[in-house]
């Protein structure tokens, strides 16, 4: 019992994790729920870190991944999820620096 609570994926992370697989065919995926960090109820799922790397991303221009990121998860960022960081990166761009910056602390309620 104790184990399920510790690391409980939830719908909409599962849901994410699944699309971004199917699309992108990632080498090393990440899809981390922050809302814990937030001001929000126990166990929410509306603000999510994805570490994405795929070759997709090579040749593309980095605000044109996160494009591609933000369309293929387009239904759950119109529905419960209202802020998502992402780090696309090719697999060169990984092997160089796998260190990923800690996603800045929400400052209320402003997307932007």
């Amino acid at each position: 019992e104790m184990r399920r609570m510790m690391s409980t994926v939830g719908k909409v992370q599962a849901s994410i994790t699944k699309k971004i697989t199917s699309k992108l065919k990632p080498n090393h995926l990440e899809v981390i729920n922050e809302s814990y960090m937030h001001n929000v109820p126990k166990n929410s799922e509306t603000h999510f870190k994805v570490i994405v790397v795929s070759e997709k991303f090579n040749e593309v221009k980095h605000i044109d991944r996160h494009r591609m990121v933000n369309k293929i998860l387009s239904e759950e960022l119109e529905g419960p999820v209202h802020a998502l960081s992402v780090k696309a990166k090719t697999p060169a761009q990984w092997e160089k620096s796998q260190k990923v910056d800690p996603s800045p602390l929400c400052k209320g309620g402003s997307k932007k």
